[in-house]
């Protein structure tokens, strides 16, 4: 009866102890199992998420290192490509100053040779009057008229000696 004292009935505790197991037995069996089960099934979820997520953030890291190689083989092409059209212009402006060179000096050519055979044409159409004028002076010194040709003749051999023959020629 000490235990009335404290306020303890030794039934009543007896019993509040086996309803206390008995429900701890129970919330193990049916609350706590399927709470851990449940507990331990969202940290696998979150554990494997976790995992996707590093593979993910790894694929991700090694497709931008791909992408960034890429791009520097790409900028590489189209620095050669700009290279290769620079020389290419390079060689089709020389081309073509070369082409117009060679048409200024066929113009070049083609002028003097016109020049030079209107020069001939010239010389001859002077050389004739020269020959006539020289036929009608000797006429009139010596008063007799000497056969074209054989004066012709005479005119372009004198000609031909002269000083101004070596000049024109």
């Amino acid at each position: 009866m000490e235990g009335q004292g404290l306020g303890l009935d030794l039934p009543t505790f007896i019993g509040q102890l086996v309803n206390f197991l008995i429900l701890l037995a129970v919330l193990t069996i049916f609350g706590f199992k399927p709470i851990r089960k449940i507990l331990d099934e969202r940290a696998n979820r979150i554990k494997e998420s976790m995992e996707l997520a590093e593979a993910t953030k790894k694929e991700y890291e090694h497709a931008q290192a791909e992408v960034q190689k890429r791009i520097q083989e790409a900028q590489k092409q189209g620095e050669a490509l700009l290279t290769e059209a620079r020389s290419i212009g390079e060689r089709l402006k020389e081309e073509a100053k070369a082409g117009a060179r060679r048409e200024a000096q066929a113009i070049i050519e083609k002028a003097q040779a016109d020049l030079k055979r209107d020069q001939d044409k010239m010389i001859d159409h002077l050389r004739r009057e020269f020959a006539g004028i020289a036929i009608l002076a000797a006429e009139k010194v010596i008063h007799e008229t000497l056969d074209k040709q054989k004066h012709l003749r005479i005119i372009e051999e004198t000609i031909r000696e002269s000083a101004l023959g070596k000049k024109v020629n």
